[in-house]
């Protein structure tokens, strides 16, 4: 059991593994140990007897992945400006800033999932996901998984208001692509669910031509989940309340205080100016 702990430590050429890595792996063969207990093929589980601790892993997101609107604006003209996927691809990053949508959700919005008024803020009620995970892991042989909303019951939904500035982006989508028979927005060019290697690729160039070239190298919005990052940062430093956000990135509030604790910027400075003015009233 330590030789197999040990190997998941270290990737295929050698190099070291994530602590994130490491502790997938090790979680994936502890329930495949669990199977093999019910299924009598092993007396116990052998990996509980081992005295292992798990490397840390940094669950609080970086602030410098964390793109600001102006930021936000450019990479998406920069999606938009690679012909016709470019313009298909605009509103789905849209969706994950602007709603702090994971890209699996924004994979499986319908028509029917949204209300986009004339005017005004509009509402998605978001009520699955697709996220790929390959054919070799899914019970029909396809690639994307047909999963409910991340922690929460199967048919339950999440209803996100969303900024007029996404309903015009939306509203737009729909009139220049239409969509897919079963009511999906964005697809492939075949009509199939959007893959990550297509829209990854979109986002790389994006990156390259709308950020400067010390920015492009740096980690900011290097992928395109720091979008939803980005979004829900804005959220929580634009004042809104906590539960509010953790209710529309489908968080519980103390994984998302734990999560964008690094991302608060006001917290620090509102801390700085009760210290100042504490002070001041021993002078």
């Amino acid at each position: 059991m330590r030789k197999v702990l040990a190997a998941f430590g270290r990737n295929l050429d050698g190099s070291k593994s994530s602590p994130h890595t490491v502790r997938r792996k090790r979680a994936i063969f502890h329930n495949a140990l669990g199977y093999a207990v019910e299924a009598r093929r092993l007396s116990s589980n052998p990996l509980s007897d081992v005295q292992w601790t798990p490397p840390a892993a940094a669950e609080a997101v970086d602030p410098v992945v964390v793109a600001n609107p102006k930021q936000v604006r450019k990479l998406l003209e920069g999606v938009a400006q690679q012909g016709k996927r470019g313009q298909h691809l605009k509103a789905f990053f849209g969706c994950l800033y602007h709603a702090g949508m994971r890209p699996g959700e924004a994979v499986w919005l319908r028509k029917a999932n949204c209300h986009l008024p004339a005017t005004g803020f509009g509402l998605l009620s978001l009520d699955g996901s697709r996220p790929r995970v390959g054919s070799s892991w899914t019970d029909n042989g396809r690639p994307h998984d047909e999963r409910g909303l991340k922690w929460r019951p199967a048919k339950d939904t999440r209803p996100v208001p969303i900024p007029p500035e996404l309903v015009t982006m939306l509203r737009e989508h729909i009139e220049a692509h239409g969509i897919a028979p079963d009511g999906r927005l964005f697809r492939t060019s075949r009509g199939g669910l959007v893959q990550e290697s297509g829209y990854g690729v979109a986002w790389k160039r994006a990156r390259e031509a709308a950020l400067t070239p010390e920015q492009a190298t740096s980690p900011l919005a290097n992928r395109p989940y720091d979008l939803r990052h980005a979004g829900v940062s804005f959220w929580l430093n634009s004042g809104v309340d906590p539960a509010e956000c953790a209710r529309r990135a489908g968080h519980s509030i103390a994984v998302l205080l734990r999560v964008y604790a690094k991302c608060l910027d006001v917290a620090p400075e509102a801390a700085n100016r009760r210290i100042a003015e504490a002070l001041k009233q021993w002078e």
